[in-house]
């Protein structure tokens, strides 16, 4: 999880590292090209320096605008709302990497167990499961590591250790879920504090105007609509998580009936 943090640390930091940078480089050319121009005449002076502004103008304006609208909502509330989805996000980001590596081709996993114990028998088998990677490879050689004990006793193993492994998959689910309860609660808490404010200003001046209110009336409804939108980002991929995590439980429950099934078949065959 530090490791999360601190790469998502990095990432901003070189992020705004390198807007500066092409910012200084852009700046640079211009700069050159307005000093040249300049001996020319007036028009074509004009025409070089809208240039750039075509290309980059789009950009320049979203940025501004977001910088403006963070500011006029409040940089408190925001402040809290944005760290709520870096939080959140970097959380987010863990999980699908965890559950991405705990995939297993649990087809694959059973024939080689099932070669394996018939080649070598449960020593072999172990092996198999210790070399491979998930939460699948883990329950199967906690189960099979409890043959000697009986039947029963793998069953029950394979059952406790496949609770275990869905803790793991669950993991900090319930740390996103609680920023996506408190973005919008910080956007509603900026929406009252505005209309506490629009109404002190109504109380000082004396006259119930919209030039008067607006301000306040305006911090309440962007703190509002910034908590909602990271709330809303932040709940996508809170299901996409979900929907991981119930597909590899699918995978653990069938192939742990599948691996009940080898263990019984084999010790029938050790008996006769």
């Amino acid at each position: 999880m530090k490791k999360v943090f601190a790469t998502l640390t990095v990432f901003a930091m070189l992020s705004l590292g390198s807007v500066a940078v092409m910012a200084q480089e852009e700046a640079a050319p211009v700069a050159a090209e307005t000093e040249q121009v300049a001996e020319e005449a007036a028009p074509a002076e004009a025409v070089a320096v809208e240039a750039p502004a075509d290309e980059d103008g789009g950009l320049v304006a979203l940025h501004q605008w977001l910088k403006t609208k963070f500011i006029e909502g409040g940089a408190g509330f925001m402040a809290v709302t944005f760290l709520c989805l870096v939080f959140g996000l970097a959380l987010c980001i863990e999980r699908i990497i965890y559950l991405s590596l705990s995939k297993t081709n649990t087809k694959d996993l059973l024939a080689k167990v099932e070669e394996a114990l018939k080649s070598g028998g449960i020593d072999a088998a172990l092996e198999v499961c210790r070399n491979t990677r998930g939460p699948v490879a883990s329950i199967f050689y906690q189960g099979l590591s409890r043959y000697d004990e009986g039947v029963d006793v793998v069953e029950k193993t394979v059952a406790s250790y496949g609770g275990v492994q869905l803790g793991l998959l669950e993991k900090n689910l319930s740390w996103i879920t609680l920023f996506i309860a408190i973005a919008p609660s910080m956007g509603f808490m900026g929406t009252i504090v505005g209309m506490i404010e629009a109404f002190d200003k109504i109380q000082q001046v004396g006259d119930m105007s919209a030039t008067v209110v607006a301000g306040g009336i305006k911090v309440a409804l962007l703190t509002t609509l910034a908590g909602l939108i990271i709330a809303i980002i932040l709940q996508i991929f809170y299901n996409y998580i979900l929907s991981l995590v119930e597909g590899l439980v699918n995978e653990m429950e069938d192939s742990s009936i599948s691996l009940l099934d080898l263990v019984v078949r084999y010790d029938a065959e050790q008996k006769k």
